[in-house]
């Protein structure tokens, strides 16, 4: 079925899960819709690396749990195994590659790269954890391409201080 479709059908749940995890409809663009999720996730990448650490984890876990949840839903409604449409998992991703990073433009450059970079070729375990069933497999690929490009990151960092 057809995810406007879809849509109609479901209730209001089901509407604000889809529009959580399709990230407000970038999951809806006909072209890279994962790029430019995470291109419209960096402004709350840039909120929350003005968080204390503690706070700035405390987000991340709850947005992760959010995320699992919305696409794991979503999924359900959709009748498919991780749809195109579902982008918030991107989002998370790029949450987690600038993770407890020192902002500046170039970080959130470097940032954005590697973990597109990460989230596109998918090395081992990533493509593995897709396998998982519900929002977990969604998400957890992108959480450990996001881990990969803050480790790239912060390698990166320390060789050019």
């Amino acid at each position: 079925m057809h995810y406007v479709e879809c849509y109609k059908k479901t209730d209001a749940l089901g509407k604000a899960s889809m529009i959580a995890s399709s990230w407000f409809g970038v999951g809806l663009l006909p072209i890279a819709p994962g790029t430019f999720a995470t291109l419209a996730g960096l402004p709350l990448v840039f909120l929350n690396a003005h968080n204390s650490p503690t706070l700035a984890t405390l987000f991340l876990l709850c947005f992760l749990a959010f995320a699992m949840w919305t696409s794991g839903l979503t999924q359900n409604i959709l009748g498919r195994i991780d749809p195109p449409q579902v982008v918030i998992d991107e989002v998370g991703g790029t949450l987690v590659a600038l993770f407890l990073v020192p902002f500046s433009w170039l970080t959130f450059f470097l940032g954005f790269l590697l973990f597109r970079i990460f989230d596109i070729v998918k090395p081992f375990p990533v493509r593995r954890l897709e396998a998982l069933k519900g929002g977990k497999g969604i998400v957890l690929d992108d959480l450990l391409a996001g881990i990969y490009a803050n480790l790239c990151l912060r390698i990166i960092l320390f060789l050019v201080a």
